[in-house]
């Protein structure tokens, strides 16, 4: 692994891994269980990259042998694409170095002015953001949902858990735009339809503060199906964070003790990601620009008729697979705007046909 070098930095990574195992082998290494976790977690991600790295010299190496083995080129080809995947894969986790990367994440989703038509799209995105965590590994729960009036949904909120979920969701965080011939619309005309997506982490309890004084609960009916309680018990919970209008609600436990838990949860995590957007946006009018990850911005244009392609308004990148993207294939998407260093937002407007 010598040769990597550089970006990758193999004898960095080993160096720390002896000195959090030096850590956790102190007699008083489990005296903070938080401090422990965060170590625990940092030895097992080195370990993963050094395995990566393992893994990819093998790959590799069995490319070459097989070319001096005199193998055919589809032999050869496939095993430089499957050590190209691991290289890719490898690239994406270094990548990941964010603060709150590793973190799980809480994904909304609001339907945007258009009535029936947004309503629609908003739970294709969702149905597409639960393909995409499915595909991954991860763990997702529908913590809260608004039906539409007609069809489709008005919001949703995901808890999403599994490594890296905040990484990678995060570069889907803004405006998607719809372009197809209206289902709704008995002459067949195109309709432009917007979706909002957030995404925040999951974060430590330490890491805001939240005064309950300030923050108003309202209990009522939780909708949909469950358990015995919904619909006859005032199980669901809404919170507003009075001073800064931050609105959370949970329905999607049985008790309102649960609900209540975890929309406090989701409260924290959004009144710390309101402060992160207040920073930025600090630097952002310090240096007279506008930045990339601003929620009101549009990244995304997914157009299904005339044409088809989906494309991705910050890096460029684009496919003319729409089928793929609606049933989960994200990665290229994200892994684009990471390798792009999370480009600018486009200052100018776009067309229907973009």
């Amino acid at each position: 692994m010598r040769r990597w070098g550089g970006f990758f930095d193999p004898a960095k990574l080993k160096n720390r891994l002896v000195e959090l195992e030096n850590i956790m082998a102190a007699p008083t290494f489990w005296g903070d269980p938080t401090n422990a976790k965060q170590t625990l977690d940092e030895a097992n991600s080195i370990r993963r990259r050094l395995d990566t790295l393992v893994e990819l010299e093998k790959r590799i190496s069995d490319a070459h042998v097989l070319i001096e083995l005199g193998e055919t080129e589809a032999e050869v080809v496939k095993e430089v694409a499957a050590a190209e995947q691991w290289f890719t894969q490898f690239e994406l986790t270094c990548l990941l170095n964010g603060e709150h990367d590793k973190c799980n994440a809480i994904l909304s989703i609001h339907a945007g002015a258009g009535g029936t038509e947004s309503c629609d799209w908003a739970d294709m995105l969702l149905r597409m953001y639960r393909r995409y965590c499915d595909a991954r590994g991860w763990k997702n729960e529908l913590v809260d949902i608004q039906s539409g009036d007609e069809a489709g949904i008005k919001s949703a909120t995901l808890m999403v858990a599994g490594e890296y979920a905040f990484g990678y969701l995060k570069a889907e965080r803004g405006v998607h735009r719809l372009v197809r011939i209206s289902p709704f619309d008995s002459n067949k005309r195109r309709h432009t339809s917007f979706a909002s997506v957030d995404v925040v982490a999951e974060i430590e309890d330490a890491e805001v503060e939240l005064k309950m004084e300030d923050v108003r609960v309202d209990t009522f009916r939780s909708g949909g199906k469950g358990g015995q309680n919904v619909n006859k018990l005032e199980t669901a919970i809404r919170m507003t964070h009075v001073p800064t209008g931050i609105v959370v609600q949970c329905q999607s436990e049985r008790s309102q003790h649960q609900n209540r838990e975890l929309a406090i949860k989701m409260l924290k995590a959004r009144l710390y990601e309101k402060q992160q957007d207040e920073k930025r946006a600090a630097m952002e009018k310090y240096y007279g620009e506008k930045g990339a990850i601003a929620f009101g911005n549009q990244i995304r244009s997914y157009v299904f008729q005339p044409y088809q392609m989906v494309k991705d308004l910050r890096t460029g990148y684009q496919t003319s697979d729409v089928q793929a993207v609606m049933d989960g294939d994200l990665d290229p998407f994200v892994s684009a705007w990471l390798k792009a260093g999370q480009p600018r937002q486009r200052k100018q407007g776009v067309t229907d046909e973009e």
